[in-house]
Formats: structure tokens, C-alpha cells, sequence
């Protein structure tokens, strides 16, 4: 007669099923919404979560469908991750959702998802270009960290000829805040008026770009992101979005 194996407390016993589909049960309570996925394997070692009504403490515990999973008590309904790439035309407000009487960028991807999504990162009502829409929490906190240090590149049209000598002094650094700031990459337009100008940055400063020209007096009569964390505008036509391809969310995800 064949001894049984332990089983260890608050793990429940591994089928086949249960090893080769589910869901993590970290990445389960990630797409809930409830915490990162980090964190997640924080508060199941304390025990916090439960499937049908135990206790589960294993961290490779595998979640099925029908499976009913509660954080602290709470029902978890996990959503799909959606990630919308939208090239937003000017005037669009980035901020209110249904405010009268002002258009949105939101009302622009209101057929994309029927998942609430937020932007990663903002652009003024004034500006244009890309902008990355997802109901994913963790990516967002992610990539709006200080410390990301993702590229943006920017075509800017200012109001009169930027001069030689102010394009190196920018590529020496500008002070702003009682802190020297210094753009990736500057340069002009080819073939272009010099008023017209390329800036990459690599910042998670608001308003870094025209609070820099700003600095400088320089008034931005146009400025539109044309590359956002690697991707770009590409048969992508204003006013337009697509979701991203499973590749571009791997590339995205990869930012440290």
C-alpha cells in the first residue's frame, strides 16, 4: 500500500486541469484591478484571498473558470487588458469623459472597449499625437514612473526662427525648477522652415516640452507626438486608433 503524499495547508490538491489552463491567481487578482501582481503574492501568503470559500496560500495556485475568488471578502470579476493606440488631433480634451459641449479624445475610442479606459499619459487639448489608452493599472503606474525613461519624440512648430544659439544652449540643459534639464535628442526639421524642430525626451515630467520653450520665449504654435515608447503614426491617420499588436504590449511591458 502506497504512502500519500502531504499536502501542505491552504494548498489544494493539483489536478491535471489545474496545471495546464487557469490563470495565475496573482494575475487574476492583477486583472481585477485590485493591486499589482507583486503585491498580489503579498496578500495571498497572508491569506487574504480565497477560491470557493478557502483559504489559498500557494502561489502557483492556477484560477478555473467558474471559480468564484473573493480578496478580503470581495467578489473579483478579472476584465481583459485592452491597449489602444490613438493618434489625437488637436483641440481634443484629454481629460473629461461626457463634459457638454467639449469634444473628447475619449469619444474617439468609445467603440474600442467596453472597458472603462484611461490614458497613460496626457497630452494638452492643444496638442496632438499619440497617446496609449488601457484599462491596465499596473502598466500605467509603470510607465508614468519617474524613473522609466521611455522615448517620446516631438514635432514642434514655434512661433518664430529657433536660433542656433538657442538650440545649443538647449542641448547643453535649461533650468527649470532649480534643476538643469536636458532633452535626448534636438534638432531641425529637414527641409523645413527652422522654426520647425525634432525633440526626444525621456521624461515623465507634465508639460515638460512647453514649459521648456516656455523658459526659452518661445510660444509652441503646434506640437504633435510623433513617436510614443516606440511606436508611431504609421498608417495610423488623425483622429484615428487601433489596438495594439500582443508584440507592442510585450514591448511595452519590457520598460523598466
Amino acid at each position: 500500500m502506497k504512502r500519500r503524499k502531504n499536502t501542505p495547508i491552504g494548498s489544494p490538491k493539483k489536478s491535471a486541469s489545474n496545471e495546464s489552463s487557469g490563470i495565475r491567481l496573482n494575475k487574476y487578482l492583477s486583472n481585477s484591478g485590485v493591486c499589482s501582481r507583486r503585491e498580489a503574492d503579498i496578500y495571498i501568503e497572508a491569506g487574504s484571498v480565497t477560491v470557493n470559500g478557502k483559504s489559498i496560500t500557494s502561489m502557483g495556485y492556477k484560477v478555473q473558470p467558474g471559480e468564484e475568488v473573493r480578496f478580503d471578502g470581495k467578489l473579483l470579476n478579472p476584465v481583459k487588458m485592452e491597449y489602444i493606440l490613438l493618434n489625437k488631433p488637436k483641440d481634443f480634451d484629454t481629460v473629461n469623459r461626457d463634459e457638454s459641449g467639449r469634444r473628447s479624445a475619449l469619444q474617439l475610442i468609445a467603440n474600442a472597449s467596453n472597458a472603462p479606459l484611461n490614458p497613460i499619459e496626457r497630452l494638452n487639448k492643444s496638442s496632438s499625437g499619440l497617446m496609449i489608452f488601457t484599462n491596465d493599472g499596473e502598466l500605467i503606474k509603470k510607465i508614468s514612473a519617474p524613473k522609466s525613461g521611455f522615448s517620446k519624440i516631438y514635432h514642434l512648430t514655434l512661433d518664430r526662427t529657433f536660433s542656433q544659439e538657442d538650440m545649443d544652449a538647449l542641448k547643453e540643459g535649461i533650468a527649470l525648477d532649480g534643476k538643469l534639464v536636458k532633452v535626448h535628442e534636438v534638432s531641425y526639421i529637414d527641409k523645413a522652415p527652422r522654426k520647425e524642430i525634432g525633440i526626444e525626451i525621456r521624461s515623465t515630467r507634465k508639460n515638460l516640452v512647453r514649459r521648456i520653450f516656455e523658459k526659452m520665449e518661445y510660444e509652441i504654435v503646434n506640437l504633435d507626438r510623433v513617436v510614443y515608447a516606440g511606436l508611431t503614426k504609421k498608417d495610423l491617420p488623425r483622429g484615428h486608433w487601433r489596438p495594439l499588436t500582443k508584440q507592442e504590449i510585450i514591448n511595452l511591458k519590457m520598460i523598466k
